[in-house]
C-alpha cells in the first residue's frame, strides 16, 4: 500500500508526538505541524479508514502496527538524511527541512546506499 506523502507526515508527526506527549489528540497534531484543524481532521479520518491509526471515544490517536511501521520508516530516512546532509555541509535546519521533502520520494536503493555510507564513515 502506497501511503500519500501527506499522510506518511502525519504519521511521523504522531510518532514524535507520542515520544513527547502521554496522549495524542488532533490539536496536539495541529499545533505541531501548525495545520489547520480540517486539513489534520480530513487527514487523520483517511490515516483511520486506511487502519493506520485509531482513535478512542475521548479523542486519543494511536498508531496501529501497520501505521506505526510506516512512521518509524518515515522518521528513520528524516533522521538520517538530515544527518548525511549535515556530514556534508549543510546547516541543521536547512538539512531537517530539506531531509523532510526528500524522505518521501527517495528510492530504498538510495537510502540504503547513504545510510551505509553514514554507517561506514561513523565507524
Amino acid at each position: 500500500m502506497k501511503i500519500q506523502e501527506s499522510g506518511e507526515m502525519y504519521l511521523e508527526s504522531i510518532l514524535v508526538l507520542r515520544d513527547k506527549l502521554p496522549q495524542v489528540r488532533a490539536i496536539d497534531i495541529v499545533n505541531y505541524t501548525g495545520y489547520t484543524k480540517p486539513s489534520i481532521s480530513r487527514a487523520l479520518g483517511l490515516l483511520k479508514q486506511d487502519d493506520l491509526i485509531s482513535v478512542d471515544k475521548s479523542g486519543y490517536i494511536t498508531l496501529t502496527t501497520k501505521g506505526e511501521n510506516c512512521a518509524i520508516k518515515i522518521y528513520e530516512r528524516h533522521k538520517v538524511l538530515t544527518e548525511f546532509f549535515v556530514q556534508i555541509g549543510v546547516d541543521r535546519t536547512t538539512a531537517s527541512a530539506d531531509a523532510c521533502k526528500v524522505e518521501h520520494v527517495i528510492s530504498d536503493e538510495t537510502f540504503n546506499k547513504i545510510k551505509d555510507h553514514i554507517s561506514d564513515k561513523n565507524e
